[in-house]
């Protein structure tokens, strides 16, 4: 069964981030809550662990993962930004946003899209992940948390355990995390692309 940490949602216990940081180096899957809803997450390089975020989701290989990244520094090196791209996401980051652009070779290819070889990448504003991804110094993969034949994301972290808890190893609960999925725009093509409206709004791209 899935450990249950209740963490403070602004003032996280350093305690708690260091067991998370813990379970996650050691090969784990967490929920936790980010600035939109709630998500699965896990070490990038580990195919095992690609493929039980997929099991869980119902996805397939062309399924966008997204990085969780600490800062717009980290996005640049997970994937190609040119200036107007950077100039966006310093107006939009952090922030409950996910952009698609092309991946790095810092990635394994696994991780991203077999054809376009893209990924998604957002900085939350959210304590939480902020704490964890300090703790592990680089960024976590990631999926929202919406279950096969489900519209929306789970949202209540007792919920979680309840119907997650014999596939995944933490759940982080800190507070009210929303129903609402990030807004996903899609950098690649030069003109931001609306993929998915969500939690953040359109203005700042002209859409």
């Amino acid at each position: 069964m899935a450990q249950f940490f209740s963490l403070h949602p602004e003032q996280p216990q350093p305690r708690l981030i260091r067991q998370a940081a813990e379970i996650i180096r050691g090969g784990g899957v967490v929920a936790l809550p980010t600035d939109s809803a709630y998500a699965l997450a896990c070490q990038i390089g580990d195919a095992a662990l690609l493929e039980r975020v997929r099991r869980i989701r119902g996805v397939d290989d062309r399924h966008h993962f997204t990085l969780l990244c600490r800062d717009l520094s980290e996005i640049g090196t997970y994937a190609r930004v040119d200036n107007s791209q950077y100039r966006l996401l310093k107006a939009t980051t952090p922030g409950p946003y996910t952009f698609i652009l092309e991946g790095t070779k810092e990635l394994p290819r696994r991780v991203l899209h077999p054809k376009r070889k893209t990924i998604g990448l957002r900085v939350p504003e959210h304590a939480v992940v902020s704490a964890l991804l300090t703790e592990l110094d680089g960024p976590l993969l990631s999926s929202t948390l919406i279950l096969p034949g489900e519209d929306l994301p789970l949202t209540d972290a007792e919920d979680i355990r309840d119907r997650l808890g014999k596939q995944i190893d933490l759940v982080i609960e800190a507070g009210y995390c929303g129903p609402e999925a990030t807004t996903v725009i899609d950098l690649t093509s030069g003109a931001p692309e609306l993929v998915r409206a969500g939690r953040g709004p359109l203005e700042p791209f002209g859409l």
